[in-house]
């Protein structure tokens, strides 16, 4: 096929024919076959062609479609044009991306013309081009622009299409007047609009599912810098920066290659995605991978991928941050204006930014370090100046090793983790600007890391970078009413650079293959001893690293109230000290993974975790609880509470005297009481549901009392799911008289405890009128959702040793999809399995469930037993 190359730009001869050629009409149909075909050409052409040729092949195509409709719709003979506008006006068009168009008019426009215009546009949306419009005159582009930056940056781009040019003629000398937009009011808006958008991302440009354009280090942040230029400089493109000296070539040159890479990730996405995303979601990061030439064997390509695009991102938003300070310099302040202080022979402060004083500076590689140590011993410090920061980057591009190399690097490292600002603003600027990979070769390894789960929001280094802030805002007092138990912790220990460090290895080894806990642990061991921490200290930071996962295990899939869980989770954590410092290093984790997953409910169960294991310390480990003096315990604070509201005492011990022990034990006091009252006033014709009004651990408690029957457990966890309840922990008991007594700890979709009156008393009468049914259907096993479906978690089954002779521990890991809970339910039940407890985990797409079971015997499971319910689980679920 012959190619017509326009403005540098190549597109098929065959198409701008079909389209420019005059002769009849083409209808809709015609125009959408040939559009068809069209993208068909661009993604064939997407491996060997330039991507700024295709996107400018895009725009050709749009232009001779509209142009060809302008004329069948006789707009041509009218006193109007045709402008694009936005990234279409800038030529860049990618395969869905929407096209923005501005139709300049007259003041006053006939009836007819608008008929026309108005016939012009549908047949644009007939052809499914995906437009935005607008009709206006000059005056009120004007009035509008001059009251959005919006509208007054994609009017900066404008560009004519068709129709009479005379208006456009007329409008464009009117946006460059300063009436329209001043250079320092446009400059400070777009600021703006950029910090805006950061906020919207938590200010993190490494997540997970990044959004190609609006993501920080994306390309709205390169567009950024072009726009303040075409509206400071009058310039049409970024080289234009180089003749105004305020953008080196090598700078250049970097701006482009990151601007080519991530339009191919756009423009690929476009076609996997077959519509206008710019979301790289998990669903089609594997085909966008392949499409861009990375293979198609597993996660690897996607990881290589992503590792490169995260990078890119770094270097963007390093070079954003330059410019506009450049910009801001040239811009709102003058050079002259400038308020300078000396801090040292080598660094001064320009208006509160740190700014070398010799530009050979960096030459001596400590320098660099010395730098953020000076930031975090001065608070009047806001940042780094933009001519320093240029200086580092080329000066850490120079590094042959890393800083950690040179002696005096490693004692001013230790000097800014130990500064009790040093994790403040210096540690920020760090990770910001690579500093931290330049120092420590291995968190150079997980920068861009991916992690292939719905659990983790960020990549490693992101991740382990918020868990170091975390820990830091632990230590500030401004802080305590968010944390107060971790902040009460952290402000009384003596070396919280322990924690600090522990932070900074926990994950460094993921990535590499192997246990990455036992990895790390010795990373920082050496790390630490090569740093002449003590003996003592480094082994600390290397058992905290190992055991980094130890506390969320057992909160979240053992029984708590357990005194033997507590005794064993004591024996390994040793002494209060790991312990204060693991429930900190927990608590920052936990909070870093995934902010929309942290909830008061894992909150608490850490926090008891903790108090339980204090008072076992205290306690002493070598003297287990007794367990009568603990029931006798619980039923005299039971008792207290209920003679307190009257009730029968008689009825109580009657009703007690159906109660197994384990009952005593399982329970407090409180939920004791508030359990015996309610069943004591009840008519056991019916089941009682009852429905906590106070949040429990962070969760509510919905109780169950009612006659034994089949597939109690199955229907209650069914029901809940299906009201979008979460179950997170169940305590199943019988009594001696053959009633159930189940609890359930629920949170809502928001993952809070719930707090409407009028939604409980609903669930509570339903749940009734499911348990009163007789035969209640099996609940089959659903597809899981499509973000979830694209992830392999291979079903395991595994037993779990518990010191309870009569219980068995099973723990199940599988694909979450709804209905999971209730089908395994169902298969305990086939196989008379009796459910004592439960704790139900989910991480991302991954279930990771743990039951307490026996047989109807009340027995443990044999080898038999638990092999052949392991194959039933398999062939049932997987």
């Amino acid at each position: 096929m012959t190619t017509l190359s326009l403005s540098k730009r190549v597109i098929p001869e065959y198409f701008i024919d079909s389209l420019l050629i005059a002769g009849d009409p083409l209808s809709s149909t015609e125009i959408c076959q040939l559009t068809q075909e069209f993208n068909q050409w661009l993604s064939d052409s997407f491996i060997d062609n330039d991507i700024s040729d295709l996107l400018a092949a895009r725009a050709d195509f749009v232009d001779a479609t509209l142009r060809k409709l302008w004329c069948q719709h006789h707009l041509d003979e009218d006193q109007v044009s045709l402008v694009a506008v936005g990234g279409y006006g800038r030529g860049e068009l990618h395969p869905y991306s929407d096209i923005d168009i501005l139709i300049l008019t007259q003041e006053q426009i006939a009836p007819e013309l608008e008929e026309k215009i108005s016939a012009f546009i549908t047949q644009l949306w007939d052809i499914k081009l995906d437009i935005g419009q607008s009709v206006r005159s000059i005056k009120e582009c004007l009035k509008q622009a001059t009251k959005d930056v919006t509208i007054a940056t994609n009017l900066m781009e404008m560009r004519q299409i068709a129709g009479n040019d005379i208006l456009t003629q007329q409008l464009l000398p009117l946006l460059n007047e300063d009436v329209f937009w001043s250079s320092e009011k446009f400059f400070i808006a777009k600021c703006k609009e950029q910090d805006k958008r950061h906020q919207q991302y938590h200010g993190a440009a490494y997540t997970l599912e990044p959004n190609l354009k609006a993501n920080p280090g994306g390309l709205r942040d390169i567009q950024t810098i072009a726009w303040v230029a075409k509206r400071h400089f009058l310039a049409d493109s970024l080289e234009e920066l180089v003749e105004h000296n305020y953008l080196y070539p090598s700078e250049f040159v970097e701006l482009l290659e990151a601007q080519d890479y991530l339009w191919r990730m756009r423009f690929a996405l476009h076609f996997v995605a077959k519509r206008n995303e710019n979301r790289l979601l998990f669903d089609y990061q594997t085909d966008v991978a392949k499409m861009m030439g990375f293979g198609d064997e597993g996660k690897a390509p996607v990881e290589r991928m992503m590792k490169r695009f995260f990078r890119i991102l770094s270097r963007i938003t390093e070079l954003n941050t330059m410019l506009l300070q450049h910009f801001q310099q040239a811009i709102i302040k003058k050079p002259e204006q400038s308020n300078i202080t000396i801090i040292n022979q080598d660094f001064e402060l320009v208006d509160k930014l740190i700014n070398t004083r010799d530009d050979r500076i960096f030459m001596r590689p400590v320098k660099m370090i010395e730098l953020f140590l000076i930031i975090a011993q001065e608070p009047s410090i806001k940042g780094i100046h933009s001519h320093t920061l240029r200086l580092m980057r080329n000066a850490r591009r120079r590094l042959i090793s890393g800083l950690i190399d040179y002696a005096k690097c490693r004692n001013i490292f230790m000097e800014i983790i130990r500064h009790p600002r040093g994790l403040g603003l210096a540690f920020n600027l760090m990770h910001k600007h690579g500093i931290i990979g330049s120092y420590l070769p291995l968190w150079r390894n997980i920068v861009g890391q991916m992690q292939f789960d719905l659990f983790h929001a960020y990549s490693v280094d992101e991740h382990s970078y918020r868990v170091i802030k975390n820990l830091y805002q632990f230590s500030q007092k401004e802080h305590n009413h968010k944390y107060p138990l971790c902040s009460k912790i952290v402000q009384k220990v003596r070396k919280p650079e322990v924690l600090y460090l522990a932070g900074i290895f926990h994950d460094i080894a993921k990535g590499r293959g192997g246990n990455h806990a036992k990895l790390g642990a010795t990373d920082a061991l050496n790390f630490c001893l090569s740093h002449q921490m003590s003996k003592h200290d480094s082994n600390m930071v290397a058992w905290l690293v190992e055991h980094h996962l130890l506390m969320s295990i057992i909160a979240q899939r053992r029984d708590i109230s357990d005194e033997n869980v507590i005794r064993s989770f004591g024996e390994k954590v040793r002494d209060e000290a790991h312990l204060n410092y693991l429930y900190c290093l927990t608590v920052a984790d936990m909070r870093a993974t995934n902010e929309s997953l942290w909830n008061s409910w894992k909150s608490n169960l850490l926090k008891d975790l903790y108090f339980n294991t204090l008072r076992a310390f205290r306690h002493g480990l070598e003297k287990p609880v007794e367990i009568r003096s603990k029931i006798r315990e619980n039923q005299q604070g039971a008792m207290n509470i209920l003679f307190s509201a009257d009730v029968d005492v008689q009825l109580i011990k009657e009703l007690w005297s159906e109660f197994r022990v384990d009952y005593f034990l399982r329970y407090s006091p409180e939920q004791i009481a508030r359990h015996s009252e309610n069943i004591i006033k009840h008519d056991r014709k019916k089941p009682l549901v009852l429905i906590s009004p106070k949040p429990f651990r962070g969760g509510t408690e919905v109780f169950i009392f009612t006659k034994e029957r089949r597939n109690i457990f199955a229907s209650t966890v069914s029901f809940l799911g299906s009201k979008k309840l979460s179950i997170h922990d169940a305590k199943i008991i019988t009594t001696k008289t053959g009633y159930t007594v189940n609890t359930f700890i629920v949170l809502d979709s928001r993952g809070k405890a719930l707090n409407e009156s009028y939604y409980t008393k609903e669930i509570c009468e339903d749940l009734v009128d499911r348990l009163g049914e007789d035969n209640y259907c099996d609940t089959p096993l659903q597809s899981p959702s499509k973000r979830v479906k694209q992830f392999k978690v291979p079903l395991r089954v595994s037993f779990i040793k518990i010191h309870a002779k009569t219980r068995t521990m099973i723990e199940i890991v599988a694909l979450d999809r709804p209905g999971l809970l209730a089908n395994i339910a169902q298969v305990f039940q086939q196989e008379k399995i009796s459910i004592h407890s439960a704790k139900i985990t989910t991480f991302g797409e991954k279930a990771d469930d743990v039951f307490t079971i026996s047989t109807f015997d009340d027995e443990a499971l044999t080898e038999q037993e638990k092999q052949d319910l392991a194959e039933k689980l398999t062939e049932q679920i997987d």
